[in-house]
């Protein structure tokens, strides 16, 4: 028996078709020169502009590629010793965030691109050997992909074949007939994130994958963390091993790494102590690629202002105390103003301030004190006095007040106006007992009878 629905059923939303396309990257060549250096002096390093072009990516088309156009290889690179382009086939490995890459420019944003011999290889004179290239790409300071490109592949028929080809006059290795260095990625490491800030007590995921090409063997894949001059090994796995070496609070999904390339480390409880300089390094048998993303523990504070309200009842001085309390890291700005009803929209800022010394607490976190004095021979009441708190952490600065009243008597009032009253009373006193004496004693007998 089948049952069918009869409501009106929703289409599901169609997916935008992928279009093929071409990236194309200035770059900067970056090499080692050690011609004629002596070990004693080190190595120096120069650089060239060169040009990456992603050959045929696949992208979501969201309807605004129909002006793209194939990468034309310009005339002027052909036979020009200072042209440097790299054509990179991407029919093996996926390219993460196509579609920010390709449309870097169009939103504002910018891609710096290194590429480099993935080892040091000095000019070679023969026709054919296979060359190591890692290409280095970064947007806008967060997305992260390295990409190891390998050159032409030798073997015999390759070696015959490119025996009378045109070497690059820089790089010295076969050129394709327009000129250009063609290329294969065999491995490509991401992330999405090149640092992370978290707070005390929060869960972060750092994110690295990779994908390799079939020819291509994944060998083990690692997590370190350096601070401070120390270093420290995380997560461990070795393919073919029983099992992982892992520390404690840290997370990696293996069978997500094995399965999509997924090698993303997860943080639990992340205390003062797991800050730095976390490295994931991805290694197939042949090369090894990683990937640095700092980590920062930010913890706003804390800000109580006491006491929240204050009244002078005589010549006295109160202490405003303002404490900021759990914040990380060091660094905090604290300053005081003062605000009348006379002028609300009009801060004044104070300086009769001081502060208690940088206490740190058991869980890493700072604290510190400040002190604003009142007098009340000098306040102007009624008047509000804020603590104003500015940390990395916060995305504004926390203000408290605390607000002193308008005194209904002076002391000097209170005492003239209780001496007038003690002057006034005494007068009827004088007077009642003046008239009192002054009656006939028959009247006063009248009276008190009555």
């Amino acid at each position: 028996l089948l049952s069918f629905p009869t409501g009106t059923v929703e289409s599901p939303t169609p997916v935008p078709p992928f279009h093929r396309v071409d990236i194309a990257l200035l770059c900067s060549y970056v090499r080692e020169d050690v011609r004629g250096l002596q070990p004693a002096f080190g190595s120096s390093f120069s650089k060239h502009s060169a040009t990456l072009v992603l050959r045929s990516i696949s992208v979501r088309d969201d309807g605004n590629l129909d002006d793209v156009t194939e990468y034309k290889v310009p005339q002027e690179v052909s036979g020009s010793p200072s042209s440097i382009v790299f054509e990179a086939s991407v029919q093996s490995v996926s390219i993460p965030h196509a579609e920010s890459l390709l449309h870097a420019d169009c939103d504002g944003e910018e891609v710096n691109c290194e590429i480099s011999p993935y080892s040091s290889q000095q000019a070679s004179e023969e026709p054919c050997h296979t060359s190591w290239f890692m290409a280095t790409l970064q947007l806008s300071g967060r997305i992260s992909i390295a990409l190891v490109l390998r050159g032409p592949h030798c073997d015999r028929q390759q070696e015959e074949k490119e025996h009378h080809a045109t070497l690059h006059p820089m790089l010295r290795i076969p050129m394709s007939k327009e000129g250009t260095l063609l290329t294969t990625v065999e491995f490509q490491l991401s992330s999405q994130s090149t640092s992370l800030r978290a707070h005390l007590g929060s869960s972060v995921t750092l994110d690295c994958h990779f994908a390799l090409a079939p020819t291509s063997s994944l060998s083990s894949v690692g997590w370190r963390k350096q601070h401070r001059g120390s270093g420290q090994s995380l997560f461990w796995y070795q393919v073919g091993s029983a099992a992982p070496a892992v520390q404690p609070k840290v997370h990696v999904d293996v069978v997500e790494l094995l399965g999509s390339g997924d090698a993303s480390l997860s943080l639990q409880k992340v205390s003062v102590g797991d800050e730095g300089t976390y490295i994931c390094s991805v290694s197939t048998l042949l090369h090894q690629a990683q990937h640095i993303i700092q980590l920062q523990v930010a913890e706003p504070p804390r800000v109580h202002l006491i006491p929240a309200e204050v009244s002078f009842d005589s010549d006295v001085t109160v202490t405003l105390t303002c404490i900021i309390a759990g914040y990380y890291p060091l660094d905090v700005s604290v300053r005081w103003t003062q605000k009348t009803p006379e002028d609300d929209q009009v801060e004044i800022p104070l300086s009769n301030t001081r502060f208690s010394s940088h206490r740190q607490n058991q869980d890493g976190t700072y604290s510190i004190t400040s002190y604003l004095s009142i007098s009340s021979d000098t306040a102007q009441a009624p008047a509000t006095y804020s603590c104003h708190v500015s940390h990395m952490a916060l995305a504004e600065p926390i203000s408290v007040s605390s607000h002193l009243k308008a005194p209904e008597q002076t002391g000097r009032e209170e005492l003239l106006g209780g001496f007038i009253a003690t002057i006034i009373f005494i007068v009827v006193l004088f007077i009642v007992f003046r008239r009192r004496a002054a009656e006939p004693k028959s009247e006063q007998l009248l009276r008190d009878s009555k």
